[in-house]
């Protein structure tokens, strides 16, 4: 399935909370998007990407674990304009569900990383390695995130540089494409 077409269609995150979230859902996103931060050293590694790339990002307003993560995301765009993120509604779109479904199951979130033309780059999600190793440490079995984010957790600030480094990764794929080099004479 080609999902470009649902980015160009996709909101940003406000409207996307304003959608589908209530009251108590934005407070949470609010919070985490409050205590999630950057380095000095993450935004100038951010300062350095030259190509645009558009991330589709399928969430809940609902899910502990996209308040716990997406903030993160609006962190990344905030340090580079060339990267612009918009959100679907997992419940809403049933057909992107399906396509993005990790170990058969309907997960969130979920990032697409495109081109700025439209070619998909990578797909990323639902948690990264350093919350699966934390989860795995306490052994409580399948659960989901309260969505409770504090600034000063180690695990918390890892998660942002686990993120950070796939944005880089798809950074570097798109920076390095000959059809993209062509394209932008460099």
């Amino acid at each position: 399935m080609n999902l470009f077409p649902k980015f160009e269609t996709a909101l940003s995150l406000s409207n996307f909370l304003a959608k589908y979230g209530t009251d108590a859902d934005r407070a949470k996103w609010q919070r985490a998007l409050t205590q999630t931060s950057l380095t000095d050293e993450q935004k100038k590694l951010l300062g350095t990407f030259k190509r645009r790339t558009n991330v589709l990002v399928l969430a809940g307003a609902w899910c502990g674990d996209c308040a716990a993560q997406c903030p993160i995301f609006e962190r990344i765009t905030e340090a580079n304009p060339l990267i612009v993120t918009r959100y679907l509604d997992r419940d809403a779109h049933l057909d992107v569900q399906e396509a993005l479904q990790i170990n058969g199951g309907n997960r969130v979130p979920v990032a697409v990383f495109f081109s700025e033309d439209g070619f998909e780059v990578a797909r990323y999600g639902e948690r990264t390695l350093t919350r699966y190793r934390q989860l795995v440490a306490q052994l409580v079995g399948e659960s989901c995130a309260t969505g409770l984010v504090k600034g000063d957790d180690p695990v918390q600030r890892a998660v942002v540089q686990d993120w950070l480094d796939e944005f880089e990764r798809v950074q570097w794929i798109l920076r390095l494409s000959p059809r993209l080099r062509r394209l932008h004479g460099d």
